[in-house]
C-alpha cells in the first residue's frame, strides 16, 4: 500500500470486525504490520447497540484498544489514530449524542494515559458514527473529539462539504 502513495491504514474497522469476523488478534496483527510497513495505523474500536444497553461499552473500548496496541511502543504510537466508532450509531440512523460521543473519548484519553503518559496528549481520537454535516459542528466542539472519520456522508459532495466547513 505504501507504494500506491497511502500514508493511513483503518485497522478494526467496525464492518471488518463484525461483518468480516476479524478478531482483535487479526486487528493486532494489521496494527503492528503497518507501523512495521511505514503506514500509520487508524485503530477502530466501538460497541454494538446491546453492548452499550447492556453497560459493557467501557469494556469492549478497553479490551479493543489494549489488544489492538499490544506491543505498539512508546515510540510508536504518536504514530496511531484511535477512531471510536459506535457500532449502534452507523447506519442506522442513530447518533451518539456529542456528551456520549466526549465521555467515550474521554474515557479512551485516561486509558491512553495510563498505557502512555502524557504521549496520550499526541494521539488523535476521532469519532465515526454517522458524522454528517447536521451534527458535526457539535461533535467537534467537545474536548476530546480531535476529529471525525466520515462515512456515509463522504459519499455525497455537498454533505461532505457540509462537514468540512464545520471542521
Amino acid at each position: 500500500m505504501r507504494g500506491s502513495g497511502a500514508t493511513l491504514v483503518l485497522a478494526g474497522h467496525s464492518e471488518r470486525r463484525h461483518v468480516i469476523g476479524e478478531d482483535d488478534e487479526t486487528v493486532h496483527r494489521k496494527v503492528m504490520a503497518a507501523l512495521k510497513g511505514g503506514l500509520e495505523p487508524c485503530l477502530c474500536v466501538g460497541e454494538k447497540q446491546e453492548q452499550r444497553e447492556g453497560g459493557q461499552t467501557s469494556d469492549i473500548v478497553e479490551s479493543q484498544l489494549k489488544s489492538g496496541l499490544k506491543d505498539v511502543g512508546p515510540s510508536d504510537i504518536s504514530r496511531v489514530t484511535i477512531a471510536y466508532e459506535p457500532v449502534w450509531a452507523i447506519g442506522t440512523g442513530l447518533t451518539a449524542t456529542p456528551e456520549q460521543a466526549q465521555d467515550v473519548h474521554l474515557f479512551i484519553r485516561k486509558l491512553l494515559k495510563e498505557l502512555y503518559g502524557e504521549k496520550a496528549d499526541e494521539i488523535r481520537i476521532l469519532y465515526g458514527g454517522s458524522a454528517k454535516p447536521g451534527n458535526a459542528a457539535e461533535l467537534l466542539s467537545m474536548p476530546d473529539v480531535d476529529g471525525l472519520l466520515v462515512g456515509g456522508a463522504s459519499l455525497d459532495a455537498e454533505s461532505f462539504a457540509g462537514i468540512i466547513k464545520c471542521a
